[in-house]
C-alpha cells in the first residue's frame, strides 16, 4: 500500500505513456493489417486507407470501445490473489503494457503482422508466471489461444478461396464479365452489408448496451444487407464499361465493381477493429488508474475514465499515420498480388470468420484470420502465386509472439520492483 501513496503520480504518468506507446503499436501493426488487403489491390490509396482508418477507427474506439472493462485482461489473472497486494498488479500492468507495446514496436519494423492481443496476453502471463506464481495463470485460456493460431487462418483461408472462386467462375471467367458482374454483385453486395453489420454489431456494438441477442443481430443485419444494396447500386450505376484491346484491362471495369464493395468493409472493420482491440492498450492503463484513485483497493472490473479512451484511440491513429505503412506492405503486396475482387474476397471470408467466432465462442485474432484469408485468395491461383518465405516469417513471428511478451514483461516486472519496489 506504501507503493501506492509515495509513487501514486508517477505509477500513474508511466501507465500513461505506456498505455499510448501500446496504443500507437496497436495502429501501427493491427489496424494496418487491416488495412493492408484495400492499399494492395489498389482499391484505395495509402492516403485514403489512413483517412478511413483514422475515422472509424476512432469513432469505435470512443463511442464504443468500452464503458467498462475487464480490470484484469482477458480473464488470464485471478485479481483475487492480489488482493493484498496492490503495488503487485501496478507492476505487473505497467510491466505488461511496456513489454507488449515493445514486442509490437519490433515487429512493426520488420513489417510482421502480429496480434495485439496475444502480445499483451503473453506479458501478463509472464508478469503472472514470475510475480505471482505459475498456478496463478489460467492456462486452459492460453491453451485455447495457441489452437486459434491454426483454426482462424485455416477458416478463413478456406472461406476466402470459396468466396474468390465464386467470383471467378461466375464474373471473371464469364464471356461478358463487366455483364456478369451487373448482375451477380447485387448478391455480393447483400453478402457485404449482411456481413459488415454482423461483425459490427457482435463485435463493435457489445460494449454500448444495445442488448441484442444473436438471432436479433442476424434479423437487423438482414435489412442492412438489402439497404447496402441499395446504396451499392447507385455507385455501381457511375461504372462505365470501357472496354480496351489489350485483354488484361478487360476487367478494368468490373475491379472498379469490387473496388467499391472494398470501400464498405473497410470502414466496418476499422470500425469493430477500434471498439473491440482497444481494450488491449487500456485495459492495463484503467487497472492502474483504478487502483491508484482508489488508494490501493483492487476491484473486479472498474469504470473506464473518458480519458483513458481517448489516449488509447489517440494513440491507435498516431500509431497507423506515423509506421502503418510497413505492416500494410506485408500484407498488401508481399504476400500474393491482390486485385480488388481478391482483396473483396479476403476481407469477406476475415469479417465471415469473425462473425462465425462471434456465434460460436471460438477465440481468433483479425490478424490471423485477415492472413489465413489472404493466404486462401493466393492458393486459389496456385501455391506460386504465393510468397513462401513472407509467410514463414508471418507464422514464426506468430509463434514467437506469445513467449517475446511473457519475457519481455519478465524482465521489465522486475526492473520496476528494484527501482520501485
Amino acid at each position: 500500500m506504501s507503493i501506492i501513496a509515495e509513487h501514486g503520480q508517477l505509477l500513474l504518468l508511466l501507465a500513461c505513456l505506456f498505455g499510448f506507446f501500446m496504443a500507437w503499436g496497436v495502429g501501427a501493426n493491427d489496424v494496418a493489417n487491416a488495412m493492408g488487403t484495400s492499399v494492395g489491390s489498389k482499391a484505395l490509396t495509402i492516403k485514403q486507407a489512413i483517412l478511413i482508418a483514422m475515422v472509424f477507427e476512432f469513432c469505435g474506439a470512443y463511442l464504443a470501445g468500452g464503458e467498462v472493462t475487464d480490470t484484469i485482461r482477458k480473464g488470464i489473472i485471478d485479481p483475487d490473489v492480489m488482493a493484498d497486494n496492490p503495488g503487485l498488479l501496478v507492476f505487473g500492468m505497467l510491466s505488461a503494457l511496456l513489454a507488449a507495446g515493445t514486442w509490437l514496436f519490433v515487429a512493426s519494423v520488420m513489417g510482421w503482422p502480429v496480434s495485439t492481443t496475444h502480445s499483451i496476453v503473453g506479458a501478463l502471463v509472464g508478469f503472472a508466471a514470475v510475480g505471482i506464481s505459475v498456478d496463478a495463470v489460467d492456462w486452459g485460456t492460453v491453451g485455447q489461444i495457441v489452437s486459434s493460431w491454426v483454426v482462424s487462418p485455416v477458416l478463413a483461408g478456406a472461406i476466402s478461396f470459396g468466396l474468390f472462386m465464386s467470383a471467378q467462375k461466375l464474373i471473371l471467367n464469364a464471356d461478358k464479365p463487366f455483364e456478369a458482374a451487373k448482375k451477380y454483385i447485387p448478391f455480393y453486395l447483400f453478402l457485404v452489408g449482411f456481413m459488415i453489420s454482423m461483425v459490427t454489431m457482435t463485435k463493435g456494438l457489445k460494449h454500448i448496451g444495445l442488448g441484442l441477442n444473436f438471432t436479433q443481430c442476424v434479423l437487423a443485419s438482414l435489412v442492412v444487407g438489402l439497404i447496402i444494396v441499395g446504396v451499392g447500386q447507385l455507385f455501381l450505376r457511375r461504372i462505365k464499361d470501357e472496354p480496351i484491346g489489350d485483354g488484361r484491362f478487360r476487367f478494368a471495369a468490373v475491379e472498379r465493381v469490387f473496388a467499391v464493395l472494398m470501400v464498405f468493409t473497410a470502414c466496418a472493420m476499422a470500425f469493430a477493429h477500434g471498439s473491440n482491440d482497444v481494450a488491449n492498450a487500456i485495459g492495463p492503463v484503467a487497472a492502474v488508474v483504478s487502483v491508484i484513485q482508489s488508494g490501493g483497493e483492487i476491484a473486479a472490473k472498474s469504470a473506464l475514465p473518458w480519458w483513458v479512451l481517448l489516449l488509447g484511440a489517440g494513440g491507435i491513429v498516431f500509431g497507423l499515420a506515423t509506421y502503418g505503412f510497413k505492416v500494410i506492405a506485408t500484407i498488401g503486396t508481399k504476400i500474393t498480388e491482390l486485385t480488388p475482387s481478391r482483396g473483396f474476397a479476403a476481407e469477406m471470408g476475415a469479417a465471415s470468420t469473425v462473425v462465425l467466432a462471434s456465434a460460436t465462442g471460438l477465440p481468433v485474432s483479425t490478424t490471423h484470420t485477415l492472413v489465413g484469408a489472404v493466404l486462401g485468395v493466393g492458393l486459389a491461383r496456385g501455391i506460386g502465386a504465393l510468397n513462401l518465405r513472407v509467410i514463414r516469417n508471418i507464422f514464426m513471428s506468430w509463434i514467437i509472439t506469445l513467449p517475446a511478451g511473457a519475457g519481455l514483461a519478465i524482465v521489465f516486472f522486475f526492473i520496476f520492483k528494484a527501482f520501485l519496489g
